[in-house]
């Protein structure tokens, strides 16, 4: 079992509630949803989330996942991280930790 994690904020979250399913705007414009490993969080917190605020960590555990995960390259970063191909069913997500 895998877990992998995703940075998103509460009103996200809150949206995803009601649909029954997590997206993201990267899943309609890249084809896939942004994940990391855990220790990565500092790093993505750091790159595409300074100085925002109500952001929440969802713990996704990759046996769950109804939709594709793969691990592949950023040439920026020079790191490999998870992407999922799909939404992130809810009954993935294992936890739920608020950022301070």
């Amino acid at each position: 079992m895998a877990i992998i994690f995703h940075i998103t904020t509460e009103p996200e979250w809150k949206e995803a509630g009601e649909k029954g399913y997590y997206d993201t705007a990267s899943l309609k414009n890249e084809g896939f949803i942004h994940c990391c490993l855990e220790e990565q969080v500092p790093g993505v917190l750091q790159r595409f989330f300074e100085g925002k605020q109500d952001l929440l960590r969802l713990e996704i555990e990759t046996d769950k996942l109804t939709s594709p995960f793969y691990y592949e390259w950023s040439p920026s970063i020079a790191d490999t991280f998870p992407h999922i191909y799909g939404v992130i069913n809810l009954e993935a997500i294992n936890d739920i930790q608020a950022i301070q």
